[in-house]
């Protein structure tokens, strides 16, 4: 569900006209809805309140200050994967002990901010990286609360760009080696070992992948703590996916996903972490762009954006599809007509969808990507000179620019000439 509907003929973000926000702040922009990625949040939160949990927001989704200060005013976790995200989610006012730190290439400086500003956990990757936070918790005369990134070699079933589970994948280590890595983490100084950690991918639309991991993750709890480690917290990661295409079949429920993971590890008594990011922003945001040039090639015809794969980088990187809407409905009797829809950067890849079906539209007709509310401003660049679009947020009838155009002087001095040049 979301809040970009239709209504006399002209789609709305909750109660604001997107044309309306176009207008004032021109094209192309990304644009959220505040109502509809807090109702997903509370979703998960319900999902798992048969026990103590927390829901850390994996703010690689989208991590505009505004959408994590709202989430954190909800008491969202944040999962974090670099020093930036983590100084993100401080100036949000997440309090350290709701941040979970993951990815594979934590810096020790990045762990020494971490550990000085206060960490929930850190997910740790591999026994370099563990014998690195034990040095620099051990430096700081601190103790360093770690879960290990277990393995469980799974197939997600998902694009293999974003699967995380399996054996040839950079993520966590093998499980079956989870037993000589927790008892070097818990011989090692300034360490203690709270839970397990384990993620495998992204946009999982099936819930037996999760269950086959989680039953993994259960029979090794019982076998570390029979071995003396303190397993009091399991972070079961995130992945659920969002549908893309309205005609497909609809991923699990967050309600469903809940209940897998108290069917499955409910019965360890341990604190249960999530880390969804897609499903909480991604039908939460719509791409707004505008149609440049209809262009008849040979044998096929182009709609020509202004917003390009700098913008959405995703159907170029993943074959990605995102459904795209006129902002002003067309007729029932609307003959369709497929288009090839691109943007204006220099590259073939440049290319958002092929013999799309569209309404009649013309030059200056405004267009929409849904689901665009996740990967999609926090991947843009700038490349080809192209600013970075705005970001919008919207609740009820009102609207705010919360991440503004940087002009082509901006851009520019960013950049500086050498005197000796």
């Amino acid at each position: 569900m979301d809040h970009f509907l239709y209504k006399d003929g002209q789609l709305f973000a909750e109660g604001v006209p997107v044309a309306e926000i176009a207008a004032e702040v021109g094209t192309p922009f990304y644009l959220y809805s505040l109502n509809t990625f807090l109702r997903h949040f509370r979703l998960f939160d319900e999902a798992l309140n048969w026990g103590p949990h927390l829901v850390c927001y994996a703010m690689k989704a989208a991590s505009n200050q505004a959408i994590l200060s709202a989430l954190a005013k909800e008491g969202a976790g944040m999962d974090v994967v670099s020093g930036g995200e983590y100084a993100r989610a401080v100036a949000a006012g997440v309090p350290g002990d709701r941040i979970v730190f993951s990815g594979v290439g934590k810096t020790q400086d990045e762990i020494r901010a971490a550990l000085t500003g206060g960490i929930r956990q850190f997910n740790v990757e591999s026994e370099p990286e563990m014998r690195a936070i034990s040095e620099v918790a051990v430096s700081l005369g601190i103790e360093a609360p770690i879960a290990i990134r277990v393995n469980p070699d799974v197939d997600a079933k998902t694009h293999a760009k974003i699967a995380t589970g399996k054996s040839e994948n950079k993520f966590g280590i093998p499980i079956a080696r989870a037993r000589e890595v927790y008892a070097e983490a818990a011989a090692l100084p300034g360490l203690r070992v709270v839970g397990i950690d384990v993620h495998i991918g992204s946009q999982l639309t099936q819930l037996e992948p999760f269950e086959q991991a989680y039953k993994k993750v259960a029979e090794l709890t019982e076998v570390l703590r029979a071995d003396g480690h303190g397993i009091t917290r399991l972070d079961l990661g995130g992945g659920l996916g969002i549908p893309y295409a309205r005609s497909n079949e609809a991923p699990p429920l967050p309600a469903d996903y809940g209940a897998l993971i108290e069917r499955t590890v409910g019965h360890l008594g341990c604190e249960i972490e999530i880390e969804p990011g897609r499903l909480v922003v991604g039908n939460a945001g719509i791409l707004v762009t505008r149609v440049i040039y209809l262009k008849e090639g040979e044998g096929r015809d182009f709609l020509i954006l202004d917003a390009a794969m700098n913008d959405l980088i995703r159907p170029a990187m993943y074959e990605a599809h995102h459904e795209i809407v006129p902002v002003i409905e067309a007729g029932v009797a609307a003959e369709l007509k497929p288009y090839d829809i691109v943007g204006p950067v220099c590259e073939s890849g440049d290319t958002f969808a092929k013999g799309r079906l569209m309404p009649p539209l013309v030059a200056g007709d405004l267009v929409a990507f849904r689901s665009a509310g996740a990967y999609g401003a926090v991947m843009a660049s700038e490349y080809n000179s192209r600013p970075l679009v705005p970001e919008v947020l919207a609740s009820g009838d009102q609207f705010a620019v919360i991440r503004a155009r940087p002009s082509f002087d901006e851009m520019i001095k960013r950049d500086t000439i050498p005197e000796w040049l």
